[in-house]
């Protein structure tokens, strides 16, 4: 399904929450649905960050990332010292990943402990990206019931999101 985010077009939904362990070298199986979804893209490479607001780890493919930071280049002010920098930061805090052959990915050691990953992790699809979180911490909810469904009304009455 293609769909269309302001005047970007997305071919790529990862859906889904699924649990997986990492080896003591840090290397962790991509959920087959997962691996699937990036070879019908044609995706090779992935970017690795840190989440900006959770304890959790994202991966981009890397078209993805590109739209994110043709976006964030386009926002940000050349000549604001501040905002230069937190451009400097989110984009040198990454790693970038491949598939080995078995369908595995390795894990740098920052990224795990930043993460608090020891061996469980969930993978949790998130429309073009994927995240990665140590199962103690994503098993602990972050909104009341009543909080979700509040904030998602919220989220569903904007019009910024168009379906073509």
């Amino acid at each position: 399904m293609w769909r269309k985010i302001k005047d970007t077009v997305i071919s790529m939904r990862f859906l889904g929450n699924i649990e997986a362990k990492t080896d003591q070298k840090g290397r962790v199986f991509l959920p087959s649905v997962f691996r699937k979804e990036l070879q019908a893209s044609g995706e090779e490479r992935l970017i690795m960050r840190k989440d900006v607001h959770q304890k959790c780890l994202v991966l981009f493919p890397e078209s993805a990332w590109n739209r994110r930071m043709k976006a964030l280049f386009e926002r940000a002010e050349e000549f604001d010292e501040q905002e230069r920098e937190a451009v400097r930061m989110y984009m040198s805090e990454v790693a970038l990943l491949t598939l080995d052959g078995n369908g595995r990915l390795l894990v740098p050691k920052e990224f795990l402990q930043e993460a608090e990953i020891d061996s469980s992790v969930r993978f949790i699809g998130m429309n073009d990206t994927i995240e990665i979180w140590a199962s103690a911490n994503v098993a602990k909810p972050k909104l009341s019931q009543e909080q979700f469904a509040a904030t998602l009304k919220a989220i569903m009455g904007r019009t910024a999101v168009q379906e073509q």
